[in-house]
């Protein structure tokens, strides 16, 4: 490219964060070895770099640019999206890579010439399901939030109407038996050119309703692990359990919950959109024995398919103090 081309073409390296050898070796002007790499681009994954591929990139790389693992699915995603073929890890950190060397130096609608040099597609089946997880996070169109609300009724409709008419893509909640403030886990689609100040006037909006919020987007912790343990067990007087279904459509889930807010208290709720055509919620409601008819005869009036789950064992082991 530099003997054929443009003279005032560069060439951009691409890395993982946590697979930086080449970068850590120009920096220091020797080859450097890593204690460990980072193995979801297993094609650039070297403790190392090769000899001759660093006299290669000292003589003829301007820079090389650092990518995490949420740009990459979002790049394999991209990809997808654009030609129907899927990469690698590795095969696609070269766009993962552009996107982010372009949002660094202020280049969106530069009208200038970029490549992404694309190859590899040898992709395991299973960490598809990785790549499906992280991929609207990495490019900026979803928002990950941890937001303390009052444990009162309503709250819980309160807190999704400042959400709303964004597309909520998680919602977990569990009821806090020991305080008066409950802790929340939600995520939405957010247009990626304004995320930041989208996310912001949304935890104002927050702050105005006596609620505060977090944005964890970044946190690798929430990603990979506290979504899927928020909760616990805990002793919930009158809680009966449900599974329900419903189309997944636009403003499906709102309707859902205005359907429940009928005066009973929503102890649990989990949902995920799955990319399904069903949502699917696992939802925690107190109601007093007195009030069983009641709420059995708004079940069948919710028209939405459900089943109980209050005598399921996993609840009682995991869910239920």
């Amino acid at each position: 490219v530099k003997r054929i081309g443009n003279p005032t073409t560069k060439v951009i390296g691409v890395e993982t964060i946590d697979g930086d050898a080449m970068k850590r070796s120009l920096d220091q002007g020797d080859r450097a070895t890593l204690e460990e790499v980072g193995p979801f681009s297993d094609g650039t994954a070297v403790k190392i770099v090769g000899k001759e591929p660093f006299r290669i990139c000292k003589q003829l790389l301007e820079d090389i640019v650092l990518v995490d693992n949420d740009e990459i699915c979002a790049a394999i995603k991209d990809v997808f999206e654009e030609t129907r073929s899927i990469t690698e890890p590795a095969g696609a950190l070269s766009l993962a890579g552009l996107k982010r060397y372009i949002i660094d130096n202020n280049l969106i609608g530069a009208q200038k010439k970029f490549v992404a040099v694309v190859s590899g597609a040898n992709m395991n089946f299973d960490r598809l399901r990785f790549v499906a997880e992280r991929a609207e996070l990495g490019e900026g169109r979803e928002a990950l939030l941890s937001v303390d609300i009052p444990e009162r009724p309503g709250s819980f409709i309160a807190l999704h109407t400042i959400i709303h008419p964004r597309a909520v893509t998680e919602f977990i909640y569990r009821y806090n038996v020991t305080g008066d403030r409950a802790h929340v886990m939600l995520s939405f689609r957010v247009d990626p050119k304004s995320r930041k100040e989208e996310v912001k006037e949304i935890l104002a909006a927050l702050e105005m309703n006596d609620m505060k919020g977090y944005d964890i987007s970044d946190d690798e912790l929430a990603k990979s692990h506290a979504r899927y343990m928020v909760g616990g067990c805990q002793v919930v007087s009158d809680e009966r359990i449900f599974r329900f279904e419903f189309p997944e459509r636009p403003n499906a889930l709102r309707s859902f919950l205005l359907g429940l807010h009928q005066g009973w208290n929503i102890s649990l709720f989990h949902y995920r959109n799955h990319g399904a055509d069903l949502g699917r919620v696992l939802a925690g409601i107190q109601v007093p024995p007195s009030d069983y008819p009641a709420f059995d005869e708004f079940l069948e009036k919710l028209n939405f398919a459900y089943i109980e789950e209050t005598e399921n064992v996993v609840y009682k082991r995991f869910l239920r103090g």
